[in-house]
């Protein structure tokens, strides 16, 4: 690798608005987030379940299409 081109890569503290603080590698001094792992609604299990239950049922009925039980 050429010397002098390459940004520093250095140890840094991560800080999220929800308070959590962690250490990683990066070129940037300083970091803040909005959401990190601690706080996200895919890891903490608080997300909110889609439903897709019932969405043939009202199409079909909606647009009046019968079901052929063959």
């Amino acid at each position: 690798m050429k010397k002098g081109i390459h940004p520093k890569y250095e140890k840094v503290t991560i800080t999220c608005a929800c308070g959590n603080v962690f250490e990683t590698a990066s070129t940037k001094k300083v970091t803040k987030v909005e959401i990190c792992s601690n706080c996200h609604p895919f890891y903490t299990g608080k997300q909110r379940a889609v439903t897709v239950e019932g969405r043939v049922e009202k199409f079909k009925q909606k647009y009046g299409i019968k079901e052929n039980s063959n």
